[in-house]
C-alpha cells in the first residue's frame, strides 16, 4: 500500500474534512446514535472521528496494516468505532447492512466492477452512499506551486502525463452532478447525487509542502531517487520565490445518493 509507507506523515499533513460537511451529512441522511456506518478506506481516521462524533456505530475498513495501526491509536477513545484490516472488495460483512457507506478520499481506489453493486448490497433499502474528497484548485490571482515548479517536474521526471496545473475553482464547481471523476456508476446502481462544496485551505513553508507531496500517490509512485531530489528542489523554490509560504486550496466535496429503484 502506497500510504502504508508514511502513515504518521499522512496523518499529520493531509487536510481534514470541515464540520459543515458532517452537519450536512446528518441533515440529508437523518443519521443518529441508532444508525450504523461502514467506512471504506478510513486511512488514519480523519473522517472516522467525525463520523464517530455523530454517535452511530462505525465499522471502518483499512487495508494498510500500518495506516490502520495509526487509526486505532487515534480513535482509541471512540468505543463506537471498530477497524477491520481489509479491502472493501474482500471484506466479509456476514450479512450485515448499514444506513450509510462513507468513502473519504478512497472510492477511486475501489474496483468499479465490484464497488457499486457491493455498496448497494451492504446498504439498507433507505441507506445512502457518501463519497467525500478534496479537489486541489487554483485561483487566477494567486501564485500556485505547480505553475512555479513545472520546470522542476519536467527536469526530474520528464513527460509524466500526470503532471499538470490544478483546475480553476469555478471549473470544479461546475462538476455538480454524478460522482465526479474518476468515479462512474455506469450501471445506474444509485440514483441522482446531491453535491455540496466546502472551500478548504492549507498553508505551508517549503519543507512542509514537500512533506505534503510525499503523501500523494502521484509522488509516492516515483522512485525515491527521483522523488526526493524533486521535492527538495520544490521546497527550495518555495523558499526563494514565494517567501517560504505556499497556499494549497481545495474544494472539499460531498457527493451522496441512495440506491436506485
Amino acid at each position: 500500500m502506497l500510504f502504508d509507507e508514511v502513515p504518521e506523515l499522512y496523518d499529520r499533513v493531509r487536510p481534514s474534512y470541515p464540520a459543515e460537511l458532517f452537519a450536512d451529512l446528518v441533515a440529508i441522511t437523518g443519521l443518529d446514535a441508532h444508525s450504523s456506518v461502514l467506512e471504506v478506506g478510513c486511512g488514519t481516521g480523519q473522517a472516522t472521528r467525525s463520523l464517530a462524533g455523530i454517535g452511530c456505530e462505525v465499522t471502518a475498513l483499512e487495508p494498510g496494516v500500518e495506516t490502520g495501526r495509526v487509526a486505532r491509536r487515534r480513535l482509541a477513545d471512540c468505543p463506537n468505532v471498530a477497524i477491520d484490516t481489509s479491502t472493501f472488495e474482500a471484506w466479509d460483512g456476514h450479512g450485515r447492512q448499514f444506513d450509510l457507506i462513507a468513502a473519504a478520499s478512497s472510492w477511486h481506489w475501489i474496483d468499479p466492477a465490484i464497488g457499486w453493486t457491493r455498496a448497494r448490497s451492504l446498504l439498507r433499502p433507505t441507506g445512502w452512499l457518501a463519497v467525500l474528497g478534496h479537489v486541489v484548485v487554483r485561483r487566477v490571482d494567486e501564485p500556485e506551486v505547480y505553475a512555479l515548479t513545472a520546470d522542476l517536474h519536467e527536469q526530474f521526471d520528464a513527460g509524466n502525463p500526470e503532471w499538470g496545473h490544478p483546475p480553476l475553482e469555478d471549473e470544479v464547481r461546475a462538476t455538480d452532478s454524478g460522482w465526479g471523476p474518476p468515479n462512474d456508476d455506469r450501471d445506474g446502481v444509485f440514483g441522482p447525487t446531491l453535491v455540496r462544496w466546502y472551500p478548504t485551505v492549507q498553508h505551508f513553508d517549503g519543507a512542509g509542502f514537500a512533506e505534503l507531496l510525499r503523501t500523494l500517490s502521484l509522488y509516492r509512485r516515483l522512485d525515491a531517487s527521483v522523488r526526493e531530489p524533486l521535492l527538495n528542489a520544490i521546497a527550495q523554490r518555495i523558499r526563494t520565490d514565494l517567501g517560504d509560504h505556499a497556499t494549497r486550496r481545495y474544494l472539499t466535496v460531498l457527493r451522496i445518493a441512495q440506491p436506485s429503484g
